[in-house]
C-alpha cells in the first residue's frame, strides 16, 4: 500500500504508516465503551483518529512519539477522520524519517537566531539593547526549537523564531514607509513580544505542543513576558520609559480584551506591532490551508479565521 501524506487523505481510502501522535485521550462512547481519541500528524498536516471499542490491555498512545497506522479515512461532520483497525509504537528498527513527520520551520534555526541576534545588537539606544538582548538570554536554548503555538500559526517546530524573524523583516519594511516610527522601540517589541510562550506552552523538541503549562493557565504569555522584563530590567538596573513602552507593546499586542490584550495599543509603535504581527499570524495560515488545498477549491472552514479560504487558480488554463 502506498503511504499518502495527512494532506493527500481522501475519504474511504486505506492507509497505513507512520504517523506523530499530537495528542490522545481515552474516553468513552454513548454505550459506556472505552475508546481513544488522537489527533495524529505529519509534517503536511493533522487528522482527527479514533480507536474504538479500546480493550485497556495496552497504554494510551504517549504526545510526541511516532506510531504505525493501519485504517480507513472516513468522513465526519464535513472533516476527515482515520477510523483505526491496528496500531502499534514504531521501534527503532522501522525505517521512521522524522522530517516527514514533524512540521518544521523553513530556515535554519542557527539562521533565524542569527538574524534575531545580529537586530538586537544593532540598536542605537543602549536600554532597548541591553533589554532585548536579556530576554533573549533568558529565553534561553529551548527558543531554537521551540513553537509558536499548539493548532494555530507557525505551530511547527522553531516556529517562534519563523514568527519572530518574519516579522522583523515585515517591520524593516514598514520602517522604509514610516521611517519617523522608533526603529529601536519597534524592533526591540517585535524580538521580545512572543517569549513568554517558552513558558506558556508544554511542548517537547519535536515542537508538538500537548498542553497549555500553569503559566499558560493562570497567566497567559502577555502577562508572563512583562514579569520576565521586570527580571531582566531589574538585573540591570533599567528603569522609566524604555521598560514601561515594551511593557506597553507586550501587553497591547493582541489589539483588544476579546483577544487578551487588556490595553489596546497607545503608540504608533505598539500599533504596528500589533497589526505586523496579526498580519505574519493570517499569512502563516493561510499558506498552510493553501497548500493543502487543491486549485480551484475551497478549504474546510478555518476556526482561526472564521472562513473557508479559496486557492486561486490564477489562470483561466485550469479551466
Amino acid at each position: 500500500m502506498e503511504t499518502v501524506s495527512v494532506c493527500q487523505m481522501q475519504r474511504d481510502t486505506r492507509f497505513e504508516g507512520f504517523l506523530l501522535v499530537r495528542s490522545a485521550e481515552k474516553r468513552k462512547d454513548v454505550k459506556g465503551n472505552d475508546y481513544v481519541d488522537l489527533n495524529l500528524t505529519d509534517r503536511t498536516g493533522e487528522i482527527n483518529c479514533k480507536i474504538w471499542n479500546w480493550d485497556g490491555t495496552t497504554e494510551v498512545p504517549e504526545s510526541g512519539i511516532a506510531v504505525k497506522i493501519r485504517g480507513t479515512v472516513q468522513e465526519y461532520n464535513g472533516r476527515l477522520q482515520l477510523r483505526v483497525e491496528r496500531w502499534r509504537p514504531a521501534t527503532p528498527e522501522d525505517p521512521v524519517d522524522m522530517s516527514l513527520l514533524v512540521p518544521t520551520a523553513p530556515r535554519k534555526p542557527e539562521e533565524m537566531l542569527a538574524e534575531i541576534r545580529e537586530t538586537a545588537a544593532s540598536l542605537s539606544i543602549p536600554a532597548f539593547r541591553q533589554l532585548t538582548e536579556g530576554m533573549l538570554e533568558l529565553a534561553g536554548e529551548e527558543l531554537a526549537w521551540f513553537p509558536a503555538a499548539q493548532r494555530m500559526h507557525h505551530a511547527e517546530r522553531s516556529g517562534l523564531l519563523h514568527h519572530t524573524t518574519d516579522m522583523l523583516r515585515l517591520a524593516k519594511a514598514m520602517l522604509e514607509v514610516y521611517p519617523w516610527l522608533n526603529r529601536d522601540l519597534l524592533l526591540a517589541g517585535v524580538i521580545i513580544h512572543d517569549l513568554g510562550k517558552i513558558e506558556e506552552l508544554k511542548s517537547d523538541q519535536a515542537g508538538n505542543v500537548t498542553d497549555y503549562t500553569r503559566d499558560g493557565q493562570l497567566l497567559g504569555h502577555l502577562v508572563r513576558g512583562i514579569t520576565n522584563l521586570n527580571r531582566v530590567a531589574d538585573r540591570l538596573g533599567i528603569h522609566g520609559e524604555p521598560v514601561t513602552l515594551l511593557e506597553h507593546m507586550l501587553l497591547s499586542h493582541h489589539g483588544e480584551s476579546e483577544y487578551g490584550s487588556p490595553k489596546a495599543p497607545m503608540f504608533p509603535e505598539a500599533e504596528a506591532l500589533h497589526w505586523i504581527d496579526i498580519t505574519d499570524a493570517r499569512m502563516n495560515t493561510m499558506k498552510g490551508v493553501v497548500d493543502k488545498t487543491p486549485e480551484g477549491a475551497f478549504s474546510e472552514k478555518i476556526f482561526s479565521l472564521d472562513r473557508r479560504v479559496y486557492h486561486p487558480r490564477y489562470t483561466d488554463d485550469a479551466e
